[in-house]
């Protein structure tokens, strides 16, 4: 879940972007988030008595949340690494209170009655959730005002647009969620597993075939230069506390995850061994020292987002490529609709930085879209735009509601049009107005 802090009369408002990644909190108008960290917290049972709290520390019912990316990085005993969210939804009430906390008093360091909040929620959210949500912000926080949107109509508005299809590709779902005139249509929502997970899995396997050990910085006192290929010269640190299982993974998760943002490339056409072959290799260094060249694998890996036909154990059959979920999600949508779709293919999400992604998939779309529609795939080139497009998203709208008043969510949003909740939009008028008031600043004076 993502959220958000917009409007306000007097104060400024304070924006919020909780993914499944990081946690991004900053004012509304500001160029980027005042605060970025991970969104997976250690958490730790307190010991009798108690202590002093350190930074980045936060104690509640005989339990410690390590918050933020230097206190998760210390390894303790028995540390357990955990989120609040699952596929997008906060599960974990007391450990996204802690976030919450966290964020206000070391990052934002205001009270949080000053602020009106606006928080972005996944589109799949339950009705008992953002009840819940609605009732700690205001029972627990005290703020003044507090409103739910769409993580993809913030995604639309970010880049200029009240209708289009937002393709968001993660660490669990790539999904497509298409948006007309600010609000999402959830028939058409289409997910695939294949995304950041399954990246990561693949990349294990690749290590485990070529005998590669991954080890983590925090293991590692001292290394020595060794010839490409050849076995790593390192040496453990002594002492080391016995970290518990899920930490480690997550520590061996952030190696993977700079192998594949470094080596990692989606060809521009579907995968040929042959072809693969004559394509340069990049060099790579594990962190214990261990380097190698890597050639036609790491265009292997990436292509079971497009085709997952050519991955081991998947059955091609039952899994969406990226391009047939925007396909099928365009295809579910009313006809009159999917022009202005299929003209405003917004891209967004991790996955999507990946070297020849957008390349690929506008090549896939230009296949398959019929000849009667206009295909324009939106993509920004700055990697901190796409990586926190529903964070400037919220943060347009809410310095351009400012001063307009939102109320609270029980009694402001008329409801989505298939869900009869009160709890998704503003009048139909105000997301128009708003997105006009945007729509000049966005073309004209940005």
């Amino acid at each position: 879940m993502s959220g958000g802090v917009y409007g306000g009369d007097e104060v400024g408002a304070l924006v919020f972007d909780i993914g499944s990644f990081s946690v991004r909190a900053g004012y509304a108008g500001e160029d980027c988030p005042k605060a970025d960290f991970p969104t997976t917290v250690g958490l730790l049972a307190a010991e009798e008595g108690g202590g002093l709290e350190l930074e980045g520390e936060k104690e509640k019912k005989g339990k410690i949340f390590h918050i933020d990316t230097n206190a998760l990085h210390v390894p303790r005993d028995g540390a357990e690494v955990m989120s609040p969210l699952k596929n997008g939804m906060i599960e974990d009430w007391e450990c996204f209170r802690a976030i919450l906390d966290h964020t206000y008093s070391k990052h934002v360091k205001s009270e949080p009655n000053l602020h009106p909040v606006l928080m972005s929620e996944a589109p799949w959210n339950t009705r008992a959730k953002r009840e819940k949500l609605t009732e700690l912000m205001f029972e627990q926080y005290n703020i003044p005002a507090f409103f739910l949107c769409k993580t993809a109509v913030l995604t639309a508005f970010a880049n200029g647009r009240s209708t289009g299809l937002v393709l968001d590709s993660g660490a669990t779902h790539t999904t497509a969620i298409p948006v007309h005139d600010g609000y999402v249509l959830q028939q058409g929502i289409v997910k695939s597993p294949l995304a950041g997970d399954f990246i990561s899995m693949q990349c294990r396997e690749l290590f485990q075939e070529m005998a590669i050990d991954i080890i983590p910085p925090y293991m590692i006192a001292a290394k020595e230069p060794v010839r490409e290929g050849a076995p790593p010269n390192w040496k453990k640190k002594e002492k080391l506390p016995q970290v518990s299982k899920s930490w480690h993974n997550y520590m061996c998760n952030e190696v993977i995850q700079d192998f594949q943002a470094s080596v990692l490339q989606v060809s521009d056409s579907p995968y040929d061994e042959q072809v693969a072959a004559q394509m340069p290799t990049v060099h790579y260094e594990m962190p214990n020292g261990y380097n190698t060249d890597y050639g036609a694998e790491r265009l292997r890996i990436p292509e079971g987002l497009f085709d997952p036909s050519n991955v081991k154990g998947l059955s091609g059959n039952t899994m969406l490529g990226v391009g047939h979920v925007v396909t099928t999600s365009i295809g579910m949508c009313d006809i009159d609709i999917r022009p202005g779709l299929y003209g405003s293919v917004i891209v967004t999400g991790g996955n999507t930085l990946l070297q020849g992604f957008t390349d690929r998939l506008n090549r896939e779309l230009s296949q398959k879209t019929p000849p009667s529609m206009r295909l324009k795939l939106i993509a920004s080139n700055s990697t901190m735009e796409r990586k926190f497009s529903p964070w400037i998203g919220g943060s347009i709208l809410a310095s351009l509601v400012r001063g307009k008043g939102l109320g609270t969510a029980l009694n402001v949003g008329e409801g989505c049009p298939d869900c009869s909740c009160r709890l998704c939009l503003p009048p139909h008028s105000l997301i128009q107005q708003t997105f006009f008031f945007f729509l000049r600043f966005y073309l004209f004076e940005r």
